[in-house]
């Protein structure tokens, strides 16, 4: 296990290097940035503790891939791959487990620790021989993709938009909305092989509109339980409904930008660092998505023209 964890550091720090980053200095900038981000987030927004405990999963869940952790079942025991499941998960979450205690969130620390705890025993993505059926055959590949391996965060984001009506918690559906859309913008954060984008008879405007459209048509087929439900029982909060709809299309599309921008490579830590940024401040936004537009049909035009 010792070993596993220094191989994982030195990783890490030969990552950094590679942008361009000192590692000491990056992890310096990077806890005081976290802080400075997370003071923001709480003094800015009430649904701060709910952001919170969602950006800590899905760290958690980026480490439950199911490759990674075949591989991992093969070198260790059954026993030291629990161990290097738990201490991974409380890694990338303990940040956040001390800034909820510090901002005197309880129980929102305590159902993250535990939370975590229990996603280092599981699997939420096992293989089956079983294809489940989708509405998004028609236009592969992201949402198709995505929800086969995520359909599980649909039934949690449903079911926590019904205890908000029940216990007439207007913030728990909310929090319900954007956990669905963070997992649609999601989909976009990993780049597809160069065939999948050569083989449409598109210009680069003409493949980002029809991307664009696929984002608004399905993350809305997804979001509309929540939406109707909430606008149903909530129907003088339905402008805040719909201001965190339309934010949410921004974010993937921004996102869906980003990752053409740089086209075949994946997107890197600076993207995390701006997109983080945009949180804080969307407005950032309206400077952003032009520069990544720009970009975009750039590397597009080398691989569809």
């Amino acid at each position: 296990m010792k070993e596993y964890f220094i191989l994982q550091y030195k990783m890490l720090n030969r990552q950094l290097t590679e942008w361009g980053i000192e590692p000491v200095i990056g992890y310096v900038v990077g806890l005081f940035a976290f802080i400075g981000i997370s003071m923001k987030l709480f003094e800015k927004t009430q649904f701060a503790e709910y952001i919170y405990i969602l950006l800590a999963l899905s760290l958690v869940i980026k480490l439950n891939e199911i490759n990674r952790n075949d591989f991992l079942k093969l070198c260790y025991s059954k026993t030291e791959y629990f161990k290097i499941r738990i201490v991974e998960n409380l890694i990338v979450s303990i940040v956040f487990i001390t800034f909820l205690l510090f901002q005197e969130k309880y129980l929102s620390s305590i159902l993250l620790f535990i939370s975590v705890c229990l996603f280092s025993l599981i699997d939420l993505k096992s293989k089956s021989s079983f294809t489940l059926p989708t509405p998004f055959y028609k236009y592969p590949f992201e949402f198709t993709v995505g929800f086969r391996s995520n359909y599980l965060i649909y039934f949690f984001a449903y079911f926590l938009t019904f205890m908000s009506i029940s216990v007439d918690n207007f913030n728990l559906g909310i929090f319900s909305l954007i956990l669905t859309l963070l997992s649609c913008l999601n989909y976009y954060a990993n780049s597809e092989d160069d065939y999948y984008v050569w083989v449409f008879s598109l210009t680069p405007k003409e493949f980002l509109r029809y991307k664009l459209k696929n984002i608004i048509q399905y993350s809305t087929i997804l979001c509309l339980p929540i939406i109707v439900s909430l606008s149903l029982f909530f129907y003088t909060k339905i402008d805040i409904i719909l201001g965190f709809q339309f934010l949410g299309y921004l974010f993937i599309f921004t996102t869906m930008l980003a990752k053409y921008s740089v086209f075949p490579e994946k997107l890197n830590i600076r993207f995390g660092i701006v997109f983080a940024l945009t949180l804080w401040l969307p407005p950032l936004l309206l400077l952003i998505i032009p520069y990544l537009y720009i970009q975009s049909t750039k590397k597009l035009k080398e691989i569809l023209q």
